[in-house]
Order: C-alpha cells, then structure tokens, then sequence
C-alpha cells in the first residue's frame, strides 16, 4: 500500500460497495447443514463453503476489490506481493483480470498446489526464504527496486472490505446465528467478519481460532504486542512468525473470544469434512471446525456457522492426514 494510504478499518458501506465491485469476478458461496457434523458437535452446525470459491479460497474476494481500486498509474507499475499461497493467488488473479503485471514472492517449499496455480494465472513466481516473513521482506525490496505496486497481505483495508463479503452472505442466508468461528492466518477474514456481524448480527459470537504452532496472532490480539514466535504448523494458510497491526487492531477492538488448535485436531477435522460433507477443506480451513470439536460443550444446542475458508490442499498432504 502506498504511504499515504491511512491503515483505517473499512466501514459497512465500504463492504456492500466492495460486494458491488467483486460479484461479477467471483463466486457467492454456498452456506449448507450437515447433520453428520450436526450430530457430531451437539449443534445446529452449518458450513460456509468458501472452498468452493474461485481458485479454493476466500482471499479472492480481497485482490479483486483491492485492484479494482487502484488507478491506471499503478497498474501500469504492476503488482508484488508475498503469500503463503492463498493470497498470492487472490493478487494473480486480481492482476490479470485488470490487465496488470504481477510478481509473487513464495516461501521455499511452499503448497505446490498454489504455486502452481500463482504461475498459471501469469504471475511471475519467485521463492525465497524458509517462512512468509522472509518473502515478504524480498517482495518489499522488489518493489522498491522496480517501482512496483507492494500489496500487504493484511495492512490493506480494500482486502478486508473484499474478504468480509462472505460475511454479509452469510447472514443474508441465515438468521439466528449464535456462534460463527472464522480461521486466524494474517487476520483479514476474521476482522471483516467481526466488523459485519457488528452491524448485521450483533448478537452473534464471533470466535477466532489460529494453530497452537503458529501463535503470533492470537498473542498480539491477547497482549498487543507485536512479537515473533517460532512456526512449525503444518496448516500454511495460518502459518505467520508474526502478526500485523491494522487486523489485530480491529481484532483487539471487536473479537471476543480467540482459542488455539492442535495440528492433530486440525488434520482430524479435514477426515471430518471428508466423511461427513464430501468435500476437500485445506488445513487452515479445517482449523474452525477443529475448534469447534474441542469447544464442543460451549457449542451445544447452538446455531453455529463453521467458515471453510479454502479447499487448497496437495494430494500429499491428503494422503499425510487419511493415513
């Protein structure tokens, strides 16, 4: 984002507007009941199936509206931005749709999946470093060096605007809901859902949940400290060595309750979805149906709406959890 651009959350008005700006580029994804999960957590239990969206992920929403912002200038200049995967795809896509260059900085080793996926969309690919943060530090030293248009993948308020969309869906499809559990990586789709149900739902309980092997997030939203913390989780779409401030600001304001999941738990979740809905749910994505298993008695009796927020995951990693 540029240094002129004030790290503001985006209103309710600039989220209907954001709706406005994506429908024709995405995907209004289905929100579904599972009476297998249903039975499973006790609950009312409903799934918002965002790994049904374009390219497998919520984060489409975001680049799309993020780049449809943007003038002529700056889209001639192209975009850079470093990912974890998901998002790296949301700006490709972005990118190409408006006509744009764009540079994508991955870390080694990353989901081969979406890798492949940035690179098909006409990216330029690049990877460098073990983990996000050392990506993000080549893609800002990439856009200083070729003037390119640097996009944060969470200090940009135009991504939160696009990715709480699913919110606002949600709740036009459901009403009565008492819990919605959203995934914590970088913060972005948990702060557009609390700033939705805000003003939608406010009787809703909006609860995060990030893995227990990468808790930058949730630390900084419990002390508002920004720190570093060691990353070993398998779940790469919540996998941050630290958290970012316009997100755990609104977090700090808004979200109520914020739990920690194992990576077990998180990988049984993904069997879960596989017996009980039929379909793919990528690690980070399985992590709040996770939480709401181990929360299973502070759920029951309880509308809950579970957000599956990508469907990314490699035939190995598949294999790693039904083996």
């Amino acid at each position: 984002m540029t240094e002129s651009t004030k790290l503001v959350e985006p209103t309710i008005e600039e989220i209907q507007q954001a709706r406005l700006a994506i429908e024709n580029h995405v995907l209004r994804t289905p929100l579904r009941h599972y009476p297998v999960l249903s039975e499973l957590l006790d609950a009312d239990v409903w799934i918002k199936h965002e790994n049904f969206q374009l390219l497998g992920a919520f984060k489409v929403r975001g680049g799309i509206n993020l780049v449809s912002q943007t003038s002529q200038e700056e889209r001639d200049r192209g975009f850079v931005t470093a990912s974890s995967g998901n998002h790296g795809q949301s700006i490709a896509y972005a990118a190409r749709t408006f006509g744009a260059a764009c540079t994508v900085v991955l870390p080694e080793g990353a989901n081969s999946a979406k890798a492949g996926a940035i690179a098909a969309l006409g990216a330029n690919v690049i990877f460098h470093g073990d983990v996000f943060e050392r990506s993000k530090e080549r893609a800002a030293e990439i856009a200083e060096r070729d003037n390119m248009r640097a996009v944060h993948a969470a200090n940009e308020p135009a991504l939160i605007a696009g990715v709480a969309t699913y919110s606002v869906e949600t709740y036009e499809d459901l009403t009565e809901i008492d819990v919605m559990i959203v995934p914590i990586g970088a913060g972005s789709g948990a702060s557009g859902a609390c700033i939705v149900t805000d003003s939608l739902s406010p009787l809703t309980h909006v609860i995060g949940v990030q893995a227990a092997d990468a808790p930058a997030a949730y630390h900084a939203w419990k002390s508002g400290e920004f720190k570093t913390y060691p990353m070993t989780t398998v779940a790469e779409g919540l996998a941050t060595e630290s958290a970012y401030s316009l997100p755990i600001g609104i977090l700090r304001e808004r979200l109520k309750e914020f739990v920690l999941v194992k990576d077990s738990a998180i990988s049984a979740a993904i069997q879960h979805y596989v017996r009980a809905t039929r379909t793919l749910v990528e690690h980070a994505g399985a992590a709040s149906l996770a939480a709401g298993i181990d929360m299973k008695e502070q759920l029951k009796g309880k509308r809950v709406v579970l957000v599956a927020s990508g469907g990314n995951i490699t035939t190995g990693q598949l294999r790693a959890v039904l083996n």
